[in-house]
């Protein structure tokens, strides 16, 4: 097996020379298929990344929204997809046809979508957002002005309680790895481990959230626990992230929160575990499956990203 793993690893290294491609992955990805990419990151940075990157062929390993949004900002790249069945619930929970209806019932406010979206929610909204940036975004509109948040409700509702924005709807939608935690099994994680420090991530239920000594994006949790004053954290979010912990902070301790049901792995995003490094090795090789987008539905959709990253840029 491991001998396979490095064969696959060689001959994915020579198709990217060949084809001129680069690999970006996201944190919940496997450590297998994170160990072969040019860049590693979360929703934000990747959605920036894929616009800088030097290379006509773009590989994302990662699930389908996120090469979309790679295909939305490079439109002259191919982008190419290891499983277009890699979906998303988040994402699936927001039918773009079911969203349209909801915003028509809202005339007159500001859409707010979490980058997690298909690109038909994308091309609805006014401004995207990631978790890192979701606070900034929305006390970029004005303070009068209604808002419509969508389609994750445990993150809307954090902002909308940071920022006391009573004048946003927020769509019913929700992550199954994060929805899943049981707050039983974490206390009794913080009884065991009494120095730890909770860290969470916003896509998480309100009373997960409130037993947090840190609340933030993948990225602000990964820089957290470099510069807290502690040596063990329990990990409330997607446990792929754990490997870049222990790669950055090799003398902390990482301990992951276990969902409500363990038989049913929900800590994992099952879809993100569907990449290996199989599949990236044939889809280089036959340069498909390809991401391909309408041009009027790509630049209605590029429009909420650019206000996105206009706004981290302020």
């Amino acid at each position: 097996m491991v001998e396979n793993s490095d064969a696959l690893r060689r001959r994915i290294a020579e198709l990217k020379r060949e084809r001129n491609a680069v690999i970006l992955a996201h944190y919940y990805t496997t450590p297998e298929v994170q160990s072969v990419a040019d860049f590693l990151g979360d929703s934000l940075a990747l959605s920036v990344k894929a616009q800088s990157v030097d290379a006509e062929v773009i590989l994302f390993a990662g699930v389908h929204f996120m090469a979309e949004t790679a295909k939305v900002l490079c439109p002259d790249k191919r982008v190419l997809i290891p499983c277009p069945e890699a979906g998303c619930s988040l994402a699936e929970s927001c039918p773009a046809e079911e969203f349209a209806r909801f915003k028509a019932r809202y005339p007159g406010h500001t859409v707010v979508s979490y980058v997690n979206t298909t690109v038909g929610v994308k091309a609805l909204t006014d401004i995207c957002c990631t978790s890192s940036n979701a606070l900034q975004v929305v006390e970029s509109i004005p303070a009068g002005q209604p808002i419509i948040f969508a389609p994750d409700r445990n993150l809307g509702s954090y902002i909308r309680k940071l920022t006391g924005r009573e004048n946003m709807v927020i769509w019913n939608g929700a992550c199954h790895v994060h929805e899943e935690f049981s707050l039983e099994k974490l206390l009794q994680l913080k009884r065991e481990h009494p120095a730890a420090r909770v860290v969470v991530h916003p896509e998480c239920r309100s009373y997960i959230i409130e037993v947090a000594d840190f609340v933030g994006s993948t990225a602000a949790i990964l820089e957290y626990c470099g510069t807290a004053d502690a040596e063990e954290f329990i990990v409330v979010t997607e446990s792929g992230i754990l490997v870049e912990m222990q790669k950055r902070y090799s003398t902390k301790r990482f301990i992951p929160a276990p969902p409500d049901d363990e038989t049913c792995g929900c800590n994992n995003c099952r879809f993100m575990k569907m990449v290996t490094l199989g599949k990236i090795a044939d889809t280089l090789e036959r340069m498909a499956p390809e991401i391909v987008i309408g041009e009027e539905l790509r630049q209605a959709a590029e429009r909420s990203i650019r206000n996105m990253i206009a706004v981290k840029g302020k």
